[in-house]
């Protein structure tokens, strides 16, 4: 082999086990991820099935890793004035708001940011507020603590009116000047007052990491495959012709 054809075998060699070593690498990112959701929603699905926490037990600064998803059970009054439509989030595939509405605690001056559910938008007319119906006076409500709403990018100015992209807690309560705690809670009550509760699931996409995970194993067998074949079978059998 001459050397310039030794240069070129160094070059594809090295280029194909870079290839190999990067799709097998992503490959076994995307089915570590597939694992880590399965993980964390046995973990969810675990303290789902644990005794609810005392309302007079909440914390105050943000719920801790072991008390996140656990079942809570409120009791309060709703301050309707302040619901809040959370725009672009899906249920059941489709998109729609999320509705939040801070719940006033029974015997207490605190107050906790309630997601009740989602509900479909208007397509037509997308200012037009969804009907969904709030109940007034005391109200007893089954839930599970969350982290705050999750942020989804938006453009500068659109935190304020009922509908917004996203609600940053410590924003809100200066707003309504409520003694809103730094926590959430999912209310995970049957499907009522307008409001779908099918919330997403943590292993939601599980498959599609899976498959994501085969395609760039299948790329690195293929890599591996064109590598002896171009390298090592197809200039043997030229010599064996020749």
């Amino acid at each position: 082999m001459s050397a310039r054809g030794t240069k070129r075998w160094w070059i594809a060699t090295l280029a194909a086990l870079a290839g190999i070593a990067a799709t097998l690498a992503l490959g076994a990112w995307q089915f570590g991820r597939a694992h880590d959701k399965l993980a964390l929603q046995a973990a969810i699905e675990q303290r789902k099935a644990m005794a609810p926490i005392a309302q007079e037990s909440l914390p105050a600064t943000g719920p801790s890793g072991e008390l996140l998803h656990r079942p809570v059970v409120l009791r309060g009054t709703w301050v309707a004035k302040h619901t809040v439509f959370l725009d672009n989030r899906q249920m059941q595939g489709k998109p729609g708001f999320y509705v939040a509405t801070p719940l006033k605690l029974e015997g207490s001056d605190r107050a906790v940011l309630v997601e009740r559910g989602w509900v479909q938008r208007n397509f037509i007319d997308r200012e037009k507020l969804p009907a969904i119906e709030t109940p007034d006076g005391p109200v007893e409500l089954h839930g599970r603590l969350a982290p705050p709403p999750a942020k989804l990018y938006e453009f500068a100015g659109a935190g304020r009116g009922p509908i917004r992209q996203n609600l940053d807690l410590a924003q809100f309560r200066a707003e309504t000047g409520l003694a809103l705690l730094d926590l959430a809670v999912q209310q995970t009550s049957a499907p009522s007052e307008g409001l779908l509760r099918d919330w997403p699931r943590a292993a939601s996409g599980v498959e599609k990491h899976y498959g994501y995970a085969f395609q760039w194993w299948a790329l690195s067998a293929l890599i591996a495959i064109l590598y002896a074949w171009f390298q090592f079978i197809a200039p043997r059998r030229r010599a064996s012709r020749g």
